[in-house]
């Protein structure tokens, strides 16, 4: 399998390019979007917390599906030692496409490379658009548990692009 391009290559938030071809319509969609990391969206427990955490975006940006699943699994890690009631939620979906338009190296590549001629790209992922000050993850837990949930959250702030900063509100 080939190695992944890097996250700055995807970060910045861009309308995509797409074809609008008059003569053959079905050239303007994306063929065979591949399938997301992400395994769950909600873990744990469904019921009533003290205090809810959220882990709120500073920027406007793209976050790849396989950045979102490592840090899914590091939150879930992270509570779980400390406690096993918690409830965690990844609130972002990543639904747009991220196409790559591979060029040829090495010797003799010029003689079959197309270049930008069509250019359109073949998928090789997806991303989660997210906008500035949008919920990225929800942790609930108990009070006496708010010091782990910061812990996980700092730590899944490590596995994503960009800055990001934990909200806590308490129930009434």
């Amino acid at each position: 399998m080939a190695k992944l391009r890097p996250g700055r290559c995807y970060r910045k938030l861009r309308r995509p390019y797409t074809r609008q071809s008059k003569r053959n319509p079905r050239k303007g969609y994306v063929k065979g979007v591949p399938g997301s990391r992400i395994s769950q969206f909600e873990m744990g427990t469904k019921k009533d917390y003290d205090v809810t955490l959220y882990l709120v975006s500073d920027q406007t940006l793209q976050i790849r599906h396989n950045a979102l699943e490592a840090a899914r699994m590091a939150v879930v890690k992270t509570v779980e030692k400390a406690t096993k009631e918690f409830f965690i939620k990844l609130r972002v979906y990543p639904h747009h496409v991220l196409r790559e338009n591979r060029l040829a190296t090495g010797a003799g590549a010029d003689r079959f490379q197309q270049g930008m001629r069509h250019s359109f790209g073949v998928p090789i992922g997806t991303a989660a658009q997210v906008r500035r000050g949008q919920k990225i993850f929800e942790v609930r837990v108990n009070k006496e548990f708010v010091n782990a949930a910061k812990e996980a959250l700092n730590r899944a702030k490590h596995k994503l692009p960009l800055g990001y900063r934990i909200v806590i509100e308490e129930k009434k």
